[in-house]
């Protein structure tokens, strides 16, 4: 009899913890009236509710099972049906807490730089729309921002199970940025949004399927096709960056990438990044193909500067040696090459970046020098941002807040256009394309994979 009052008191105990993670609100997570400007949009609140009312909807049928049958059955019977409510009661909570945690950053100081990168975010997505109309699959939900340890950025992309959700699936793209580094000129939030796009696209196995095969196809070694193989994701996500910001976001990723010698020249057996010391040819060899080549040069004598080929590394001499003839060959594979799930285009012409987009660039970084606000494409303005810093002629904080209030504005703007459109263009959705433009592709001058051999 004790033992079936113990049961009971614990059953008692679990139902009224079961409604407790079913919803969540801006009031719920904290927002102010003054904090809306910043919220994640309705649709992503609603989303998010979504998710969790399917879980809810799990814990209380398996809930209603328990219920009806522990008086019958075995006490350990009962302890296993409890088990099975506590999992779901810990997926929920575990859902409903990275929700809190996301949703709620937007009530603190971090909440206008959050909602900034939103921006750059939505913008990069707009660009691929505008270039390639129906790309994608109707309206999508953009990324959220929110802060956290760890040094560099990261991102979950929509849909992949993430195991600290028990495998439950990411509703939307969550983007992580460093507590340190939610400033609006750094080129490394290009390159994580670059990985959704990658995964939104669908084209993570037809890059890597690719890459292996030409590298196999020019050079017959298993070691260096699966060398690349692995590096396939963040090669093709510097690419892009470069892409969506221009030049400086080779810049801004080779800042990110400079370490002392024993990190940047040491090569890491398994790992998904590449070496750095080599990504940064990568990054050079880009340029040169979109007709960059005086930044191409100038990058790469900076980094020879700082890091001698002949000098100390725990690189491998093989993958070392194929450097000044890969380069080429894998920068042209994931950029320039056409691949089914693009339509037959490369991704170049699905984010096509040109000359006049550069001009404009630096054209915004000199305004923003001189205390004006350019108006340029988010995605674009962190690359001018990025140039307003160079050579110290602008105070960082002032130049962070001044961006920052930009972006802003250009984030409500467009959620404002979003409600006005209604229908599939809801806001908090990305919206649908308005023009389509073509690239301009340029060739010439050296190599840096010819400098890296010299």
């Amino acid at each position: 009899m004790d033992t079936r009052r113990f049961l009971q008191t614990k059953i008692a105990g679990m139902a009224a913890r079961m409604s407790r993670l079913a919803r969540i609100d801006n009031a719920f997570v904290g927002l102010r009236p003054q904090d809306q400007p910043y919220a994640p949009s309705p649709e992503h609140f609603r989303v998010a509710n979504q998710r969790l009312s399917r879980v809810e909807q799990r814990i209380r049928g398996r809930f209603s099972q328990l219920r009806q049958n522990w008086r019958e059955q075995p006490a350990q019977r009962t302890l296993v049906d409890m088990a099975l409510v506590e999992r779901e009661l810990d997926r929920a909570r575990r859902l409903f807490g990275m929700f809190y945690e996301v949703f709620a950053q937007r009530g603190t100081s971090f909440g206008p730089s959050l909602s900034a990168h939103d921006t750059i975010a939505q913008d990069c997505y707009v660009a691929v729309r505008e270039a390639a109309p129906r790309i994608f699959d109707g309206p999508l939900l953009k990324p959220v921002c929110y802060m956290e340890h760890g040094y560099s950025p990261a991102t979950m992309r929509r849909g992949v199970a993430l195991s600290r959700l028990l495998g439950e699936a990411n509703p939307f793209p969550l983007i992580r940025i460093p507590w340190d580094r939610d400033q609006p000129w750094q080129s490394v939030f290009l390159h994580e949004v670059a990985h959704n796009l990658q995964a939104d696209l669908g084209i993570w196995q037809e890059n890597r399927q690719a890459v292996v095969r030409r590298i196999m196809g020019q050079l017959r070694d298993p070691f260096l096709a699966s060398v690349y193989g692995r590096w396939h994701k963040e090669i093709f996500a510097d690419l892009a960056a470069i892409l969506l910001g221009g030049p400086a976001a080779a810049w801004g990723m080779a800042d990110f990438l400079a370490h002392p010698a024993p990190r940047t020249m040491t090569y890491r057996p398994g790992g998904a990044h590449p070496t750095a010391y080599l990504r940064v040819y990568l990054l050079a060899e880009m340029m040169r193909r979109l007709g960059f080549t005086r930044d191409a040069t100038r990058l790469l004598r900076v980094w020879q500067a700082l890091y001698r080929r002949d000098g100390p590394n725990r690189i491998p001499p093989a993958l070392m040696r194929s450097v000044p003839r890969l380069v080429p060959e894998v920068v042209d594979e994931i950029a320039f090459q056409t691949r089914r799930n693009l339509a037959q285009r490369a991704l170049v012409d699905v984010i096509p970046f040109r000359r006049e987009d550069e001009d404009a660039i630096l054209a915004g970084a000199a305004a923003l020098r001189e205390g004006r606000t350019p108006a340029l494409p988010p995605r674009h303005l962190v690359s001018a941002a990025h140039y307003a810093l160079d050579g110290g002629r602008v105070i960082p904080t002032e130049l962070a807040q001044r961006v920052t209030r930009q972006l802003i504005a250009i984030g409500r703007d467009s959620q404002a256009a979003a409600m006005a459109a209604g229908g599939a263009a809801r806001a908090g959705r990305l919206p649908m394309p308005s023009t389509a433009a073509a690239p301009v592709l340029r060739r010439g001058g050296a190599t840096p994979s010819q400098a890296l051999a010299a």
